[in-house]
């Protein structure tokens, strides 16, 4: 253990060396990211040292003392030290753990109703006003990318991104099939309907980690309908782009500018086409699934939210909570902690394995 956290101490060391002479942004960038990552790791490297070398010194005088008095104190501070040399093992395991790739990311997030026709729509909106009070509370600012409105106040589908770094790390377990059972609004007879919602959680890709030929592009321009269309609806502001290798489509109408709008249509495509990637290449892993949570399979049920018995039930992690009407409040704190929490769980028996 000691080895390998001085490692870690000469490696935030020199990524602090490195800083001092990087000029170019993208090296800055990625050099304060990652020591920032670093930072946490190092303080407890640096703490579980001094412990260490404390009980090694205490160890030594306690061999050659022979006050009863100052026995007695050395012994009492071994034994303190090696409880917090045990806890401080417990806290860099977890903090050892590699991390998601993903990890501190944006992220785009689409949520599509599903089955349930028009009830599905209106818990659309509803998951859509879940996350963005959710993201309020957490200080993230929602920016909508695409609208799909329904004819009585539901969405066929809302995209939207998440510009912060802590994004793709509370919302990277939502990616699923949302099944909700309720009396919809629609329904004169007070029977229960059972509709579903998926979602996918999207890790914002910038350009030069993807490459999309221009000549592979097909852009389409037409009147907006949605909150931009609003002020500007006598000019095509609305933008749809084609990725014709992969039949991979995204679309924006939100921006009163068509250029705003086709930057947000790229930023969703790249993250689209790295997706795709990305789910092709964990089909072929069965290992990485093993570990965890979700697979992040879109058709897989994750979550039922129980109007009438007030009760959410994350299926994946057996977690329930009787308080549904918070959580539609975006109330997701207990929640999002369990699905972390037995997530670092499974990596951490993994790791062990």
């Amino acid at each position: 253990m000691i080895d390998r956290l001085k490692k870690i101490q000469e490696k935030y060391l020199r990524i602090e060396d490195e800083l001092g002479t990087a000029t170019q942004s993208d090296q800055l960038k990625n050099l304060s990211k990652e020591r920032s990552r670093l930072t946490p790791v190092y303080n407890k490297a640096a703490e579980y040292i001094k412990i260490t070398k404390d009980i090694e010194d205490a160890k030594k005088l306690l061999n050659s003392e022979n006050d009863p008095e100052m026995h007695s104190m050395l012994k009492t501070e071994i034994e303190e030290g090696e409880t917090k040399l045990e806890n401080l093992s417990k806290e860099l395991e977890i903090m050892l753990l590699p991390p998601d790739p993903n990890s501190g990311k944006s992220i785009l997030v689409e949520i599509r109703a599903g089955t349930g026709g028009e009830e599905s729509g209106l818990f659309c909106a509803d998951l859509f006003r879940m996350y963005s009070k959710y993201a309020d509370k957490m200080g993230m600012k929602v920016d909508i990318i695409d609208l799909s409105p329904t004819g009585i106040g539901g969405y066929k589908e809302v995209v939207f991104s998440l510009d912060d770094d802590r994004a793709y790390d509370l919302f990277k377990f939502e990616s699923g099939t949302h099944r909700v059972q309720r009396i919809p609004e629609t329904e004169s007879g007070g029977r229960i309907h059972t509709s579903a919602v998926t979602v996918a959680v999207l890790p914002e890709v910038e350009e030069r980690e993807i490459e999309i030929k221009e000549s592979d592009l097909r852009i389409d321009v037409y009147r907006s309908s949605g909150a931009g269309g609003q002020h500007v609806n006598t000019t095509d502001s609305a933008v749809r782009i084609t990725h014709i290798p992969t039949g991979i489509v995204s679309a924006s109408q939100e921006e009163r500018s068509q250029i705003k709008n086709r930057d947000k249509a790229m930023r969703m495509l790249r993250a689209r086409i790295a997706d795709q990637l990305a789910l092709s290449a964990k089909q072929s892993a069965d290992a990485l699934k093993k570990s965890q949570v979700g697979s992040g399979d879109r058709s897989e049920r994750i979550r039922t939210y129980n109007f009438p018995q007030g009760r959410c039930t994350d299926h994946r992690i057996g977690f329930t909570s009787h308080n549904l009407p918070a959580i539609m409040e975006g109330d997701l704190e207990e929640l999002i902690d369990a699905l972390v929490q037995e997530d670092r769980a499974k990596r951490l028996a993994d790791a062990k394995a």
